[in-house]
C-alpha cells in the first residue's frame, strides 16, 4: 500500500501563540477540534513530553481505539504525538506572525505504517487514498475549529 508521508494544512489565526497553544496543547479537547477524534483521554495530570493518551476515533459508523505518546512538547511552538498502532506522528506547529499565529497541523509516517494498520485502512476505511483524503479534510476542519475558538474569546 502506498502511504503518503505527509498530509498538512495551515491557518492564520488572529490570536497570539500563547492563546492558540492553550487550545492545541489541551489534548482533552481534541474531540472539539478533530472530526475523527471522538474522545482523547490524557493519562496523567498534565500534557508534557512523554504523556500518553487513549483515544477513540471514528469515521461514519466505524469506531477504533488508538494510543499515543507525546514525542515533542515545546510550549507555544510545537506539540507532536505518535500513534502507537500505526506509527503516524501528528504535529502542531505555531509561528508568530504580524496578525497573530500561523498554525500548521501535519501527519507524517516517518517509518511506514504497521501491517495491522495497512489491512485496517484497506478493509475498513476504503483504502489509503480515500482515508488520506479524509485526513486532509479533517486537518482543514480541525484548523478552522481551533481558529474559531481562539478568535472568539
Amino acid at each position: 500500500m502506498a502511504v503518503k508521508q505527509l498530509i498538512e494544512g495551515s491557518v492564520e489565526i488572529a490570536a497570539p501563540p500563547e492563546k492558540v497553544w492553550a487550545l492545541v496543547s489541551d489534548l482533552r479537547r481534541m474531540s472539539e477540534w478533530s472530526p475523527q477524534v471522538l474522545k482523547q483521554i490524557v493519562l496523567g495530570r498534565s500534557v508534557k513530553h512523554g504523556t500518553r493518551t487513549f483515544n477513540i476515533n471514528g469515521q461514519g459508523k466505524l469506531r477504533w481505539p488508538t494510543t499515543a505518546k507525546v514525542v515533542e512538547f515545546e510550549p507555544n511552538k510545537k506539540l507532536a504525538f505518535k500513534i502507537v498502532e500505526n506509527r503516524s506522528v501528528w504535529t502542531y506547529e505555531l509561528e508568530p506572525t504580524a496578525a497573530g499565529t500561523l498554525l500548521t497541523e501535519s501527519r507524517t509516517i516517518p517509518n511506514g505504517t504497521t501491517k495491522f494498520s495497512d489491512v485496517s485502512v484497506d478493509k475498513g476505511l476504503g483504502g489509503a487514498e480515500t482515508f488520506e483524503a479524509s485526513l486532509s479534510v479533517g486537518i482543514s476542519t480541525t484548523l478552522e475549529r481551533i481558529k474559531a475558538a481562539a478568535e472568539a474569546a
